[in-house]
């Protein structure tokens, strides 16, 4: 799988740290590598949320949103717990 983002994902990102903005590629990296293979991304802490999105962990606090595309994982948004479920609910 590739990785892909879109804009509202680097606007979730916008003003936050480096450090964060860092494991958050890595995350998406990571789980675009694991994607689809159940006991290798279960460090990832992918989880299925609707019929074709998802979310991972890139960190203790931090869960990014994406979907599938043919080959690619496109990440939509980065936030904590809240912040996902207000970005689920207003979208």
């Amino acid at each position: 799988m590739k990785p892909e983002f879109d804009s509202s994902l680097l606007r979730s990102l916008r003003g936050r740290d480096e450090m964060l903005q860092r494991s958050v590629y890595s995350a998406m990296q990571a789980t675009a590598t694991y994607f689809g293979h159940p006991h290798l991304h279960s460090g990832r802490g992918i989880r299925r949320l609707g019929t074709n999105l998802y979310e991972c962990r890139a960190g203790l606090d931090l869960r990014i949103l994406f979907y599938r595309q043919d080959d690619r994982l496109v990440f939509t948004f980065a936030g904590t717990h809240d912040e996902i479920k207000a970005y689920l609910k207003n979208r």
